[in-house]
């Protein structure tokens, strides 16, 4: 295996712990790592998948998206003081193999491969499906070999192709979500043409702030909490940054307000201008309900050319972790060592096992949707409360180790908001047994990473 040693181009302030030396390349700049983390929080889960929580939970959608904000950013602000003070391309992965074991590296690290494989297909699949409805004589399984295609080839050269796409594609989605509020704002406070202030009529009316009571509220909170996921990967491509401490403490700390704005902010503008139990809502979609309500003209064409670039971001985002959290797996002996080559600091045969099997995933959806592939949706339907729950246990041991001098970065109010968030966590996988469909999921992905953490066991002893 070839590996590079040269250092990195910024020096660990005094007592720090050394970067992880990964031989990756350096290519990421500051402003592809500022719209990594500013296009992660604004996914085809926020323009599409909210529907479902504004469905549900009615107006208290946005208390359920503020709850949900809040534990993402107690997550990230704890991943951040991790990957600030030990940059690591595998990032949580790495941390919980240090400080809770191997075999928890292990089961953390392809657990979330498998999820971000799994999401390349899905997204795939639906960026297909909206460029087939404007292109119906190509089908859709031609698209989707394109996209495969062209995100494999543009993440099997530099570093600086992955960044480059990943900020234009961020700024489109950033300024179409801003776009968004500001016309919404004028809208619900009576200053947009043509347009009279709704004012609380959508909020109290219907059924009132808390339409479907506590039931409607805890699924609402669940679907929130899954259309935050995407803000790890900026902790993964810190690591390929000139200077990664700095980079990931600037990206980490600026990620607060932007949960705040671009979901609660979209959300209770998205409930005072269209009244919550409008079919419109869950399809097309709550963003093309606001606008097709503000008589915007072409919104649902408009809105779905930016799910596409929403979609299409994160397939090239996903396609970008997951070889990266590969190569990172295979060169700490989690994986086969074939994996872990260079070539260009790319870790292109990584890149290439992570888009096959993101294909197969493809593949599996064509053949067998209601069987095979809903499984394999099923088994990382929770990943994301696994990865975050690693995340809060390796955050709380490894401050044992660390100084003041050590973190750029530093956890609020430690350890209480740590075992808060592991708290609130262990809440929402209790209230997942509460739904049906959410109870599978819950199962399916338990399974799987008991799987994986009883491999990984076996791996360690074996190696001892």
């Amino acid at each position: 295996m070839t590996r590079s040693t040269a250092p990195s181009p910024s020096a660990p302030p005094p007592g720090a712990p050394a970067a992880e030396d990964t031989g990756l390349g350096h290519g990421l700049k500051q402003r592809h790592l500022s719209m990594i983390a500013l296009g992660g929080v604004i996914g085809a889960g926020l323009f599409v998948g909210s529907g479902s929580g504004i469905a549900a939970a009615g107006p208290a959608v946005v208390l359920a998206f503020a709850a949900s904000g809040l534990l993402v950013m107690l997550v990230m602000r704890m991943l951040g003081e991790m990957s600030a003070a030990r940059p690591a391309s595998g990032s949580f992965s790495v941390h919980a193999d240090r400080e809770i074991g191997p075999w928890a590296g292990f089961a953390v690290g392809w657990l979330f491969w498998v999820l971000l494989c799994v999401g390349v297909a899905v997204e795939a699949i639906g960026a297909a499906g909206i460029v087939s409805g404007w292109l119906p004589a190509v089908p859709s399984w031609a698209w989707v070999a394109v996209f495969m295609a062209f995100f494999c080839l543009t993440n099997l050269a530099a570093v600086r192709n992955f960044g480059e796409f990943e900020f234009w594609f961020a700024a489109v989605k950033v300024l179409a979500i801003t776009a968004f509020l500001v016309v919404g704002v004028l809208a619900v406070l009576g200053l947009l043409p043509g347009t009279d202030s709704p004012g609380a009529a959508n909020l109290t009316g219907r059924g009132g702030f808390f339409p479907t009571g506590a039931g409607g509220l805890v699924t609402g909170l669940l679907a929130s909490v899954f259309a935050y996921g995407g803000l790890e990967t900026v902790t993964i491509a810190a690591a390929e940054s000139a200077d990664p401490r700095r980079s990931v403490a600037v990206a980490v700390r600026t990620a607060m307000w932007r949960i705040a704005l671009f979901y609660v902010g979209s959300m209770a503008v998205i409930v005072a201008l269209v009244p919550w139990d409008d079919p419109a809502v869950v399809r097309p979609g709550p963003y093309v309900a606001v606008l097709d309500r503000l008589g915007i003209p072409g919104a649902a064409q408009l809105m779905n050319a930016v799910v596409l670039i929403a979609l299409l971001s994160a397939m090239n985002a996903n396609v970008y972790g997951s070889s990266r959290m590969a190569h990172s797996l295979v060169a700490r002996g989690h994986g086969p060592r074939a994996l872990a080559r260079l070539s260009g600091g790319v870790p292109r045969r990584a890149v290439l096992a992570s888009c096959a099997f993101g294909f197969l995933a493809v593949l599996l959806s064509y053949w067998w949707p209601e069987t095979v592939f809903s499984w394999l949706l099923n088994m990382v339907g929770a990943a994301v409360l696994v990865v975050w729950a690693f995340i809060a246990v390796a955050q709380l041991r490894m401050r044992r180790h660390l100084t003041d001098g050590q973190l750029p970065v530093r956890m609020w109010a430690f350890p209480y908001l740590t075992w808060l968030a592991l708290a609130a966590i262990g809440a929402v996988l209790v209230l997942m047994t509460l739904d049906s469909a959410h109870r599978v999921q819950l199962y399916f992905t338990a399974g799987l990473t008991l799987a994986l953490a009883a491999a990984g066991w076996a791996r360690s002893r074996r190696a001892a």
